[in-house]
């Protein structure tokens, strides 16, 4: 079972409709998925589960927030007890494969502070203790999965490098960034290798220095794959393909040669039905066009994850 942390510090580059999407090819092509949405604005949750649904059935006992809860208040917990097969995926896959869910909460906002104050410690060794157990905490949860549950696990991280989000980065074998090629949302991509590599080494560290023979952490970056891009005769548009070749070029990270193509009306009515585009039978040759740059993307990604 493979764990995927998706992140970008920007917001509004598409993280979650790349995570949704990957997750919804894979189970068309009968892998068992497990999407995990980490994120306060549980837009994730909301492609997948109706709000007033959400509200009635999840918010109260059944989101990703209730993990957290049981760690600050020292509570026994088992995660299995989040997991959710959204019946409209469920439906529209008809056997193929397997898609489920952990949902998100608003609340998630403030776990994060919350958290903070379980770092400290009477001591040294206690506050590096106290630091293990709080940024393992996804890890652990996911360790009690049933490995045969599911092939691979995707994080949708809020975009941030708060502890909530460093609980994915820790849990993870791997991250994928995805962007949008302008300067804004490609501006941080070289600080957040740098706190990934930083975060890496302090965990690393604190568990080697332990008596509870705590595993290290070596999480790899998948690379980056771009996202909302206009095309001008089957290539990206200049503006757009300035900013590609500069993160070829600059980054060191693997970028994927295949991108995922814009289209505003596709991609914003798609989460209302519950189902993602790859998902949607539609013959029109606009609609063909994004899914095969969709599944295109999909292809590289299991090459990188080796799935």
């Amino acid at each position: 079972m493979k764990v995927v942390s998706v992140i970008n510090y920007k917001g509004g580059v598409g993280k979650t409709t790349v995570t949704w999407n990957i997750a919804g090819e894979l189970a068309f092509r009968n892998y068992k998925v497990l999407a995990i949405d980490l994120d306060p604005q549980t837009n994730l949750t909301f492609s997948f589960i109706r709000p007033e649904d959400w509200q009635k059935s999840f918010a109260d006992s059944k989101t990703i927030k209730q993990s957290f809860d049981a760690l600050l208040s020292n509570d026994d917990f088992d995660v299995n007890n989040l997991i959710y097969t959204p019946n409209r995926v469920k439906v529209k896959l008809n056997g193929s494969g397997k898609l489920d869910i952990i949902s998100s909460h608003l609340g998630l906002i403030n776990v994060d502070l919350e958290l903070a104050t379980l770092l400290s410690g009477a001591s040294l060794k206690q506050s590096k203790k106290n630091f293990i157990k709080v940024h393992r905490r996804l890890r652990d949860n996911i360790q009690d999965i049933n490995n045969d549950d599911y092939d691979i696990i995707l994080i949708d991280c809020p975009p941030n490098f708060n502890i909530v989000t460093k609980t994915a980065i820790v849990a993870s074998d791997f991250v994928l960034v995805p962007t949008r090629p302008d300067f804004l949302s490609t501006l941080g991509i070289d600080y957040l290798i740098r706190n990934l590599s930083d975060l890496v080494r302090d965990y690393n560290d604190y568990a080697k220095e332990g008596d509870d023979h705590v595993e290290e952490i070596n999480p790899a970056t998948i690379g980056v794959v771009f996202n909302m891009i206009q095309e001008r005769s089957g290539q990206p548009i200049q503006a757009q393909n300035t900013y590609i070749q500069q993160i070829r070029r600059q980054s060191g990270l693997y970028v994927f040669e295949r991108y995922i193509k814009r289209n505003d009306t596709l991609f914003a009515g798609a989460p209302e039905t519950g189902i993602p585009v790859v998902l949607n039978q539609q013959s029109s040759g606009t609609y063909k066009s994004v899914v095969n740059s969709l599944e295109d993307v999909v292809d590289e990604f299991i090459d990188q994850v080796g799935i």
